[in-house]
């Protein structure tokens, strides 16, 4: 009876009954660079080695409460900066999914959840915008529009001193939009921007620019894999958000009208990790992440099968399994990718912290889930 009672989903979900929160959306802030909405890594750091890379990820980091857990998270990546064996597989720098600055995406919030507790971290970072990014603080003393902070600190036009983030060493990126393309040797990375309803939104001019982006990149196959990122999670088993029927929906009327789907989407929105593989028609299966773990304290559980707040009977979830979770520790993404003979090898490693409190020395993250694409 009670392990009836506890057994975990281990197909997506849907949450019932949730309020339509539409009325949220915010307008899409105007670029800082010229379209495509490129940017090309190595106009931003030096790379050693051509036919590899590796970099963090990892989402929801920012908290108002306790920061305590995000500044674990970030110390457990510095190590693996520390930690080089001369392989060219140590990180090159930290691609961000979302959510950094809580509830808001207030500029007086940064220093505190975004400058300070990176402070030591030595590469770059890369973001995408989550919903609390977008937000716009109605009892805010400042007058400001949605990403107008997001957009000082990642998308100015060229690297500078952030008036709001205390002085930090750590300079504004350039960013050519709030959605675009982290050009690299071995992969385009694409970054998608939801808005800021739970659920997510896409503009129609949005969706454009990805039809163009999923082709231009399919021209460089099997050269480059094709990442996908976005704040949102398409697929989830989780007790406070589940599932996102209209991501799901855009992403797969967009890799039906393209043909072109990527080697692996990547999100946050839920504060845990979760690994979905996804089967389609054809018999490829692309793995859908979840890596929402970062650092906000409080940490989203998988559902129970006897928890009648959520259902997983959705033709949505057809061919869709949940293969991996981990929902009560935090942790980030170890992206390592390499040229191989046929294309680029993707290796995807999750370490969580060997303690949510306290880490004793000399103990190092754990890793607790690692995966392999060949593309």
């Amino acid at each position: 009876m009670n392990s009836f009672l506890n057994k975990k989903y281990d197909k997506p979900v849907l949450k019932k009954n949730q309020p339509d929160d539409s009325y949220k959306f915010q307008p899409l802030p105007a670029p800082t660079g010229n379209y495509p909405y490129h940017l090309d890594l190595e106009s931003v750091q030096e790379l050693n080695d051509r036919n590899k890379l590796a970099f963090h990820m990892l989402g929801d980091t920012g908290s108002i409460r306790n920061p305590d857990f995000q500044k674990l998270v970030v110390a457990e990546m510095i190590k693996q900066y520390q930690q080089t064996d001369g392989t060219g597989k140590e990180p090159m720098f930290l691609y961000h999914l979302g959510d950094i600055v809580y509830n808001f995406g207030e500029a007086s919030q940064y220093k505190r959840q975004f400058f300070d507790p990176y402070q030591k971290y030595p590469g770059p970072i890369f973001a995408i915008p989550g919903n609390h990014d977008s937000d716009v603080n109605p009892d805010s003393r400042v007058s400001y529009r949605s990403l107008d902070p997001f957009k000082a600190v990642f998308c100015d036009k060229q690297p500078q001193t952030v008036s709001f983030s205390g002085g930090a060493e750590r300079k504004s990126m350039t960013q050519p939009n709030v959605f675009w393309s982290l050009m690299t040797p071995v992969a385009r990375i694409i970054g998608m921007y939801g808005n800021v309803t739970k659920f997510g939104v896409v503009t129609p001019d949005q969706r454009k620019w990805l039809l163009e982006e999923l082709r231009s990149a399919d021209a460089d196959r099997p050269e480059k894999a094709i990442i996908l990122c976005i704040h949102h999670a398409p697929y989830s088993a989780d007790i406070n958000h589940g599932s996102s029927l209209p991501m799901i929906q855009f992403f797969d009327g967009v890799f039906e009208q393209t043909g072109v789907r990527p080697d692996v989407v990547f999100s946050g929105h839920v504060h845990n990790y979760q690994r979905f593989s996804k089967r389609y028609f054809d018999g490829k299966t692309v793995p859908f992440i979840v890596a929402g773990g970062g650092g906000y304290d409080e940490l989203h559980p998988v559902a129970t099968t006897s928890d009648s707040r959520f259902t997983a009977n959705n033709a949505a979830f057809n061919h869709v399994t949940l293969e991996n979770y981990c929902d009560n520790k935090h942790g980030f993404l170890k992206v390592s990718l390499e040229r191989t003979e046929k294309g680029i090898r993707i290796t995807s490693e999750f370490y969580t912290l060997p303690h949510e409190k306290t880490i004793e020395p000399g103990m190092n993250a754990i890793l607790a889930d690692r995966f392999v694409i060949e593309t």
